[in-house]
């Protein structure tokens, strides 16, 4: 009974390991998209184009949702529907860029997205004991912002494409990639 307890102790120890891996590389990924976003915006990289990697980190990020799914824990659950703000944010991107879609629909959704991130940031906040917790606080945060940009860029039809395009592509590193990067070389935990 006891090396069946072994067992199971280890196994999970392993599956909660991939699991923090998984979302470590979609937090890379979500960098990169928020990088090529930034640019597509700043006139950069054109709608035929950006629609690539929209669709791949969305895409990823529907797989690392369904695998978290079937984990089937209550912290798996939550973790799968914040990754959905934004695997399906990026898959709507590339959606509009197909269709041709005006975007306010995607821009509603930003809004929901904001005002979704930003409790969830002073949740994080609340919960935060390191550094590295403090950090995914104001990502959080940011990210709030940052739709928010988003819903007044798409619906309310503000002129800021550049300011959204430099906050977005800032975002992409400061706030996914180099944090991304650190977690999955080790570098942070």
């Amino acid at each position: 009974q006891k090396v069946c307890w072994i067992l199971t102790e280890a196994l999970l120890s392993q599956i909660n390991r991939r699991k923090v891996i998984m979302a470590n590389v979609m937090l890379f990924y979500v960098g990169a998209v928020l990088f090529c976003n930034g640019l597509w915006l700043l006139g950069q990289i054109e709608d035929k184009e950006i629609k690539v990697i929209d669709t791949f980190v969305g895409g990823l990020g529907l797989v690392i949702v369904l695998l978290l799914l079937l984990a089937g824990t209550p912290g798996d659950f939550k973790l799968a529907a914040q990754l959905l703000l934004f695997a399906f944010t990026y898959l709507w991107v590339a959606w509009n860029r197909v269709t041709e879609a005006d975007g306010r629909g995607l821009g509603w959704f930003c809004l929901f997205v904001a005002v979704t991130a930003i409790p969830t940031g002073y949740i994080v906040q609340q919960g935060a004991t390191t550094t590295f917790g403090v950090w995914l606080a104001i990502d959080w945060y940011a990210w709030g912002i940052l739709w928010f940009m988003f819903f007044l860029l798409l619906v309310m039809k503000k002129e800021i494409a550049k300011l959204t395009g430099w906050v977005t592509l800032l975002q992409g590193i400061f706030t996914a990639w180099l944090p991304g990067f650190l977690l999955l070389e080790g570098f942070i935990s």
